[in-house]
């Protein structure tokens, strides 16, 4: 059997998803000029005025037992081709929405893959809890999963939400029987990581319990996985990116200045954050130290400012230097909106 208190670094087993996000990747990899991870698509000039920004990166609270609700697709997704004479307002929602996260695995080309947070747009609910299970079940959209590097899900095809409520703190999920199926504990681990981090965004939300097909689970899957206890975020550390960028959520919209927060274990609990415009040029550039490192996670938080012309697509990059020889190392990057200040 395995247990949660000793943690170990996984990475999930590749299912149809993650088949297809690996022939992205080795394309990808192929591509001339693409540097260490690649370079986020961005959008060329456009004249049309009515393409919508991204949402900005806000959840709600979860206070009460959902109710299953529909959902659709976000809007403003990276690739979209973007008015240069418009600024939209990074903070807008549409009427009639909410916003929620769902967390997948980013691709490394450099084998520092791991969880990442993305947004979803959906009619609104006082049931967001719920909501957010179900983008998240549903998969990495078109536009993540022909990413560079792209994204995948641990979670099985034709997994179903069953129920879900919140009482103390504690969001009890119950799953169809699909959930603990495949093999190998890497998926195991991480499709654990998914749920226990889409449903612990929420700020009533502390700890995850787990049911199959209305039963209690206290062994997972044939790998026996023990889970005799409510999950928490510190379980599943080991399935992060060396530095974890909780947000913005990728494709979010960033605020100018905008918060950049999350979790890293790094050397010296120091590392750098980037910020690059449409045509790749350096336009932000900090040192951050965060309160723990060298075999430890230790929190960070800043707001960083930067200077655009007009609004656009941009890359968020987070990087540290090798103690060794000073290169790049634990470098994760991905879109982010950026807009003129004011």
């Amino acid at each position: 059997m395995i247990r949660l208190d000793h943690p170990h670094r996984v990475h999930p087993s590749p299912g149809p998803l993650a088949l297809l996000a690996c022939l992205v990747l080795v394309i990808a990899a192929c591509a001339p000029g693409s540097g260490s991870l690649g370079t986020p698509a961005t959008p060329p000039a456009s004249s049309e005025p009515s393409i919508e920004a991204p949402s900005a990166d806000a959840t709600p609270p979860a206070s009460e037992s959902p109710t299953p609700s529909a959902t659709t697709e976000p809007s403003g997704t990276p690739g979209e081709s973007v008015a240069p004479t418009v600024t939209p307002a990074p903070t807008a929602t549409p009427a009639g929405t909410t916003i929620v996260r769902a967390y997948y695995f980013l691709g490394s080309f450099t084998g520092n893959g791991g969880l990442v947070p993305v947004l979803r747009e959906v009619p609104e609910t006082r049931a967001v809890a719920t909501a957010a299970m179900r983008e998240l079940l549903a998969g990495p959209n078109e536009k993540e999963l022909s990413a560079s590097p792209a994204m995948y899900t641990a979670i099985p095809e034709g997994t179903e939400l069953l129920g879900l409520s919140i009482e103390d703190g504690v969001a009890t999920v119950d799953l169809s029987g699909e959930y603990a199926s495949g093999g190998g504990s890497a998926g195991m681990f991480g499709r654990l990581a998914q749920v226990v981090y889409t449903l612990t965004q929420f700020s009533t939300v502390d700890k995850v319990l787990f049911e199959l097909d209305g039963e209690p689970v206290t062994t997972f899957s044939s790998e026996g996985i023990i889970l005799d206890r409510a999950q928490r975020r510190a379980d599943y550390r080991d399935q992060l990116p060396a530095i974890f960028v909780d947000r913005p959520a990728w494709g979010a919209a960033l605020g100018n200045p905008g918060p950049v927060s999350g979790l890293t274990n790094v050397f010296e609990a120091t590392f750098r954050v980037q910020l690059l415009d449409a045509k790749g040029g350096l336009i932000a550039d900090r040192q951050v130290m965060a309160t723990c490192g060298t075999g430890c996670w230790g929190t960070f938080k800043l707001q960083l400012g930067y200077e655009v012309a007009k609004a656009q697509w941009g890359t968020l990059r987070v990087f540290d230097l090798s103690a060794r020889d000073g290169a790049q190392e634990n470098v994760t990057e991905y879109p982010v909106w950026l807009t003129p200040a004011g």
